[in-house]
């Protein structure tokens, strides 16, 4: 799907992670509404407007990630789980492994 920011800009995003940002923005709003918080109190405790957070509980990949950490945080503290994105790398660190030079020994000198 492509998304316009503005005259110039355009988000391309692919199906799956439109799907992984509605279903996270579905679930910023779940959470907001078992907080039974209404928009208008956690977008001013978020710095943002009631339309960008309506934006974040709609999963847009137009709305930068700070909005929805603010958003998060103005929900109790949630943006900790942020800390979790990307923490456990494995194909990352197979690729990063494969490239570490292996150590090798001096060759001997004949001559002491």
């Amino acid at each position: 799907m492509e998304y316009s920011l503005s005259v110039a800009t355009t988000v391309v995003v692919m199906p799956d992670t439109q799907k992984i940002l509605e279903k996270m923005g579905e679930q910023i709003k779940l959470a907001r509404l078992r907080r039974n918080l209404a928009t208008e109190l956690v977008a001013e405790r978020a710095g943002i407007s009631r339309a960008t957070l309506w934006a974040v509980e709609k999963g847009s990949p137009t709305v930068a990630m700070g909005a929805y950490a603010a958003t998060l945080h103005a929900l109790g503290g949630m943006d900790r789980d942020l800390e979790l994105v990307a923490k456990d790398d494995v194909f990352g660190r197979k690729l990063q492994n494969l490239n570490l030079p292996s150590r090798r020994r001096a060759k001997r000198s004949d001559v002491f």
